[in-house]
């Protein structure tokens, strides 16, 4: 199974941290800079988990994450939060919102490493 993880992400330099991270980790990657990119790479590529900033211009994390879950063909992938926004008290909502898991940013290797093993195949 394909273990490739879609990094949608604004920011440039959170972007390239986020990768970085994620190929040092041993996975495949793909990077966006926004939700309407990020469905259009769905449409081109399986992807087994999606990073997903929440503050992004035009549609933003939140959003896009409920529309993957509504839409059959995205609704299985894991949707991960990476903010930098102040999350205590929000997680619920966040949750109920479709994310799988939340990250706060700065994001650590170890927490990384470990959704990524949680939500992608063994095999990468």
């Amino acid at each position: 199974m394909d273990s490739n993880i879609l990094i949608v992400e604004d920011n440039a330099d959170n972007r390239q941290l986020l990768a970085w991270l994620v190929e040092d980790a041993g996975y495949p990657h793909t990077e966006v800079g926004t939700a309407e990119q990020c469905f259009l790479m769905l449409e081109e590529q399986a992807v087994s988990l999606i990073l997903m900033d929440i503050s992004l211009p035009g549609m933003d994390g939140l959003t896009a994450t409920k529309k993957l879950k509504r839409e059959l063909l995205t609704s299985h992938i894991p949707v991960v939060a990476c903010t930098g926004l102040e999350v205590k008290g929000r997680e619920s909502a966040l949750l109920e919102a479709g994310f799988d898991a939340l990250l706060t940013k700065p994001v650590s290797y170890q927490l990384l490493h470990t959704v990524l093993e949680k939500f992608t195949p063994t095999v990468h």
